[in-house]
């Protein structure tokens, strides 16, 4: 809230500079501002009494979007890349996806293992858990399993992240 939006009978004021001004009414905060050629704008709305400040309300806006952004730049998106394998895969296939997979984790991402059954292979889904088990094995020095294997429909999923 800016300037006449402000409508709370006193206000704790902090002076342009930062100094504290005391407990003041509203209107009397305003004057204040208007003589300095600034605007009052509340801070704290939920402190008992609100705290407002005499600053420019323009440069307080900029502020604040700038450390938006700044926090912005700082976090990281996890993402997750899937590697999908099939029940019949070879030995070096399954080497193949083991190095993509390590990639992938090596880059901060999270890691899903697919193990896709098309058909007959359905009726030995129970036998082919141990690829699964087999590639986070080769992984098990930089990764973790997050989530063990289940079934999903017509796949087994397994989810890898990064040890810490």
């Amino acid at each position: 809230m800016v300037n006449e939006q402000i409508r709370d009978k006193e206000v704790r004021l902090v002076g342009e500079n930062g100094e504290q001004l005391g407990i003041v009414s509203s209107k009397e905060a305003q004057r204040m501002a208007r003589e300095a050629e600034l605007d009052l704008v509340k801070i704290a709305p939920m402190a008992k009494p609100p705290v407002c400040k005499i600053i420019d309300y323009g440069k307080y806006r900029y502020e604040l979007a700038r450390k938006e952004k700044e926090a912005k730049k700082k976090q990281k998106v996890v993402e997750v890349k899937e590697v999908r394998l099939s029940p019949n895969i070879e030995e070096n296939d399954l080497n193949t996806k083991v190095s993509a997979a390590r990639k992938f984790i090596e880059k901060g991402n999270k890691v899903k293992v697919t193990l896709r059954f098309r058909g007959r292979e359905m009726s030995h889904m129970n036998n082919s858990r141990h690829i699964l088990e087999d590639f986070a094995e080769q992984l098990s020095d930089i990764a973790v399993v997050d989530k063990p294997s289940k079934v999903e429909g017509r796949s087994l999923v397994m989810f890898l992240s990064e040890k810490r």
